[in-house]
């Protein structure tokens, strides 16, 4: 079995497929093979998913930026996510964590909201790299809270965190891994999480939603087939998904890295993803933003 990975061996995406991988290995007595295939903002190893035969060998892992990027590549996107990929399942929900270096005069949305409003393009929003959920995040606080602020794109989320913390930028919408270790030595100060229900890793932060409705950006993981997949092949492979999911050192890995598992029908999938195009669609055009 081919796991296609969209990412860079090491990261978040490419750790979950191996672990995943090796559980399904010890339910189907199939080898998975992770191939990281990287570039083009993560299209590259999906146009070789979506283009691979759909015979139930080929499997594409990969994240939320298949939905930001439907519009922001437009007519370059060179296949359909909608129609040329069969989803399988929602794998696991990541949030999001608004944090501010410890300078920035805050302990709430609402304060930084009622600063960025005094202070028009006074606040730096850093983001891990252009076109991914912490850029649209950036562009949802600008959009919804009403706020002049400047957006500072980093390559990468390591590099953006780290130039939060040396105050070099005044915040960012951190993935959860990132963010977590800095969050509890105090050298990140955290306001809230972007998914639609409080974040298990941080029970004691507020939703975005719970400030302005509507404001939810889950950098979610999902497994996709190639499109005309058959139906039997889809509905095996959701059930050692799920499978594998409900394994106790699945279970802990995920619960330490700050990530929700989740698990799905293909059908849940299919409409998160439609959703999600929507969602992102609208705020790209309303912030005229270009790669």
């Amino acid at each position: 079995m081919r796991l296609i990975v969209p990412f860079s061996p090491g990261g978040g995406t490419d750790i979950q497929a191996r672990l995943l991988g090796a559980k399904m290995h010890a339910s189907t007595g199939q080898t998975f093979v992770i191939d990281n295939r990287t570039g083009a903002g993560r299209l590259i190893g999906a146009k070789i998913a979506v283009d691979s035969d759909p015979d139930g060998y080929t499997l594409l892992f990969t994240t939320a930026t298949l939905a930001v990027n439907t519009t922001l590549f437009g007519k370059r996107m060179k296949f359909s996510a909608l129609k040329d990929l069969a989803p399988i399942s929602w794998v696991s929900s990541a949030p999001l964590v608004l944090v501010a270096h410890p300078s920035v005069p805050v302990k709430s949305v609402k304060e930084l909201i009622a600063l960025a409003q005094k202070h028009p393009g006074m606040i730096d929003i850093a983001v891990n790299t252009p076109g991914s959920t912490s850029h649209l995040s950036g562009e949802m606080l600008k959009q919804m809270g009403k706020i002049d602020a400047v957006i500072v794109p980093f390559r990468g989320g390591g590099p953006a965190v780290r130039a939060v913390m040396g105050g070099e930028v005044d915040m960012l919408f951190a993935t959860a891994p990132s963010a977590m270790p800095h969050i509890r030595s105090g050298r990140l100060h955290a306001l809230a999480v972007t998914t639609a229900k409080k974040a298990s890793a941080f029970p004691d932060l507020p939703t975005m939603n719970s400030f302005y409705p509507g404001f939810e950006s889950d950098n979610w993981y999902a497994m996709f087939f190639p499109a005309r997949t058959p139906k039997a092949m889809v509905e095996r492979m959701n059930t050692e998904v799920g499978k594998a999911l409900k394994a106790s050192d699945v279970q802990d890995f995920y619960k330490r890295e700050g990530l929700d598992p989740v698990g799905s029908t293909p059908e849940a999938l299919s409409a998160l993803l439609k959703r999600e195009i929507e969602k992102y669609a609208a705020i790209i055009k309303r912030g005229h933003i270009k790669m």
